[in-house]
């Protein structure tokens, strides 16, 4: 369909101008680019948003559930600082006091003869099977070591 044009309109159209009736290529190119720079915006967003949690995560922190959840409360109340406390604590080593208390506890077991784990808050029992009380008189006492006395003297304290 060969449409004639206005006699007021220049001969040589500029590319973005589209002739009636046909697609307008510009128009669908740029609908194309915003929908994939909206995508592309929203997860760079959600990666910058998840980062303290996939650092807590890589370094195997203990502290993991909490940055999760900081992470969590700041996406949904939009209040930055629980992002930025999730952050900093997920670049803190926080010393892990548990693990050295078991193993002291498990070798306290092991020296007293009792199988690990049995000893939770149990109540020492005779081997008829008696409970001992704290109070009784035929519980034997036990020495303690003797404290050793060294033969040196103290060496003199020199102040710079």
């Amino acid at each position: 369909m060969n449409v004639p044009l206005n006699p007021a309109a220049p001969q040589h159209l500029p590319i973005f101008i589209t002739p009636p009736g046909e697609t307008d290529v510009l128009m669908a190119v740029m609908a194309a680019v915003l929908v994939l720079s909206v995508l592309a915006v929203g997860l760079l967003f959600l990666r910058l948003h998840t980062l303290p949690e996939r650092i807590a995560h890589r370094s195997h922190k203990l502290q993991f559930e909490i940055v999760a959840v900081l992470g969590l409360l700041a996406l949904f109340t939009h209040i930055h600082a629980f992002w930025v406390a999730g952050l900093l604590l997920a670049l803190i080593d926080i010393p892990d006091f548990g693990n050295p208390l078991r193993r002291m506890a498990g070798s306290l077991e092991k020296i007293a003869g009792m199988k690990p784990g049995e000893g939770g808050g149990e109540t020492p029992k005779e081997p008829d099977g008696s409970v001992i009380s704290a109070d009784d008189p035929k519980e034997s006492t036990v020495e303690g070591p003797k404290t050793l006395t060294s033969s040196r003297t103290p060496k003199e304290k020199i102040h710079a």
